[in-house]
């Protein structure tokens, strides 16, 4: 209340006018109830000038507010000096500016939301229109029954691709709402890289490609989630590493973080495409035709959540030229 300014204005004016009338009683000899009498009115002056001047600033607080709601964003309520009132208008320019930055929040979002309907309606309505296609195909009378079966096949493997689709996307929207509650327990990397790879060991044994392992440390995360993410990951490497060719995993503990590095003897990742491989349906150079670009993001987001950090590059020898593509992941002891 001391730092009050207009509570230290009253109280200097009121000082003031009692001081002025003890000196006038002093000099013009006056009795105590005329003294007393002009005190008080002057006090009155004081306190209906203090209060006419409150209404004045609540009146042009109040139109300043009506503005903002009205959607002018160029009132501005912390331009005012300390007091009852003012401490008041700080505090609603403070709620005001919360409320642009949510209502901007708001809109990004909503663009972001119907960007990602869009894309998530383009990614399923390709594989609807070759099943489709493929459908009128099995009505036809003159169909062979090779060809019957190759395309009950083939029917068979989009709507395969288009459930992993569906799933991938709720998992995504998972971790996007913050419905997934990662756990806290400790991972050995060994554990982690073998069991990941399960899923691809026969693809590998086909493609000839063989897979080095060196490991060692333990992080704390959720293990069931983590194969996922490290098991998009190795998916992504076998993808773009032609037959023969192999994949390098790395991993090690120390005092601040535990790393894995993936390595593939592919063709790399082209300039372009480095700073959006991460990005929800993004499809770079040399990717396959049936892929959906949302693996590497949802490992990206998984990794996230255990307090880690993932990034891409491009392996490269002496003379600056592409040997493959690297991963780094790392799970941070503490928060970064």
């Amino acid at each position: 209340m001391i730092k009050n300014r207009e509570i230290i204005i009253v109280a200097i004016c009121s000082l003031l006018a009692v001081a002025g009338v003890c000196v006038l009683a002093v000099v013009f000899d006056m009795s105590a109830v005329p003294a007393v009498l002009l005190a008080a009115a002057l006090m009155c002056i004081i306190w209906l000038v203090d209060m006419g001047l409150r209404y004045k600033h609540m009146q042009e607080m109040t139109e300043d507010i009506d503005r903002i709601l009205h959607g002018c964003e160029d009132v501005r309520l912390s331009d005012y000096r300390e007091g009852d009132l003012s401490l008041l208008k700080n505090e609603i320019g403070k709620m005001t500016a919360m409320l642009k930055h949510q209502t901007e929040q708001l809109k990004k979002d909503k663009v972001g939301l119907a960007d990602s309907l869009a894309d998530i309606s383009h990614q399923i309505r390709t594989p609807l229109t070759s099943l489709n296609l493929m459908l009128a195909s099995l009505k036809q009378e003159d169909i062979s029954e090779e060809k019957r079966q190759k395309t009950l096949f083939d029917m068979g493997r989009r709507l395969d691709s288009i459930d992993k689709l569906v799933g991938t996307l709720l998992k995504l929207a998972k971790m996007d709402a913050g419905t997934i509650k990662l756990k806290n327990e400790e991972v050995r990397l060994e554990e982690l890289v073998h069991k990941a790879m399960q899923p691809i060991e026969i693809m590998l044994e086909l493609k000839s490609i063989q897979v080095k392992i060196q490991v060692s440390g333990n992080f704390r995360g959720d293990m069931q989630w983590s194969i996922e993410a490290v098991g998009n990951i190795l998916k992504n490497c076998m993808e773009h590493t032609g037959e023969g060719g192999e994949i390098y995993i790395t991993g090690q503990e120390n005092a601040v973080y535990t790393e894995l590095i993936i390595e593939d003897t592919g063709k790399g990742i082209a300039e372009k495409d480095l700073p959006h491989i991460f990005e929800r349906f993004y499809k770079g150079e040399g990717d396959n035709v049936d892929s959906y670009g949302i693996g590497l993001s949802l490992a990206r987001a998984i990794i996230a959540g255990q307090n880690g950090t993932i990034k891409a590059e491009n392996v490269k020898d002496r003379d600056g030229m592409v040997q493959g593509a690297r991963f780094i992941m790392r799970y941070y002891k503490s928060t970064v």
